[in-house]
C-alpha cells in the first residue's frame, strides 16, 4: 500500500506543476476576494447590489422640471473644472463623498455650470452657462446656489464647507432657514 506524502520540499514544489498551479489559483482567489472586499468598503454597502447616485445635468430647465416631479430642490455648482483649485477640492472632498451623494440622491437635482479653460464647450452650452452666471450674479468660483423647484434662490454661497456642514446648510436653507 502506498501513501501520498502531503508535504513537499522546496525543490520538489518548484518542479511540481500541480503544486505550482494550486499556488497560483490560491493567490488569484485571495486577490479576487481582496478586490471584492475593497469594492464593498469603498461603496459603503454590505451587499453586492450596485448603488445608483445622482448624476449632474447641465440644463437648469430640465433640472427644475425633475425637481417639481420628484419634490426635490436644485443645487447648482458654478465651477471652473479644469483650472479652479478650490472647485476641484469641492468636487473631490465634498461632492464626491458617499455622504453627500446619499443626501443628494433623495433631496437634490444637481446642475453643473462649468467655465473650463481647456475643455471645450459647445457654443450653445457656453451661452447657457454665461446666461446663468449673469442671471444668478455669480461672484466667483466655486459658487453653490440652492433653488426650490420653481427656481427661487434659497441660498448662494461662494466657497465650500465639508460634506456634513454643506448638508446641514442645505437642509436649513431648504426648510426656509
Amino acid at each position: 500500500m502506498h501513501f501520498i506524502r502531503m508535504s513537499l520540499s522546496y525543490s520538489e514544489q518548484a518542479e511540481c506543476p500541480l503544486y505550482s498551479m494550486l499556488k497560483r489559483l490560491t493567490n488569484l482567489a485571495i486577490m479576487a476576494l481582496g478586490v471584492l472586499l475593497l469594492g464593498v468598503a469603498e461603496s459603503g454597502c454590505s451587499s453586492s447590489e450596485p448603488v445608483a447616485h445622482p448624476t449632474w445635468t447641465t440644463s437648469l430647465p430640465l433640472a427644475l422640471a425633475q425637481a417639481r416631479t420628484e419634490h426635490k430642490l436644485v443645487l447648482m455648482d458654478f465651477t471652473g473644472s479644469d483650472w479652479c483649485v478650490p472647485c476641484r477640492e469641492l468636487h473631490d472632498q465634498v461632492l464626491e463623498t458617499l455622504k453627500f451623494k446619499n443626501y443628494a440622491d433623495t433631496n437634490l437635482v444637481l446642475v453643473v455650470v462649468d467655465f473650463p479653460e481647456r475643455k471645450p464647450l459647445t457654443d450653445e452650452q457656453q451661452q447657457a452657462n454665461d446666461a446663468l452666471k449673469k442671471q444668478f450674479d455669480v461672484p466667483g468660483y466655486p459658487t453653490l446656489i440652492l433653488l426650490d423647484a420653481d427656481g427661487k434662490v434659497l441660498s448662494k454661497k461662494l466657497g465650500y464647507d465639508d460634506a456634513s456642514d454643506l448638508i446641514a446648510d442645505l437642509e436649513k436653507k431648504g426648510k426656509g432657514g
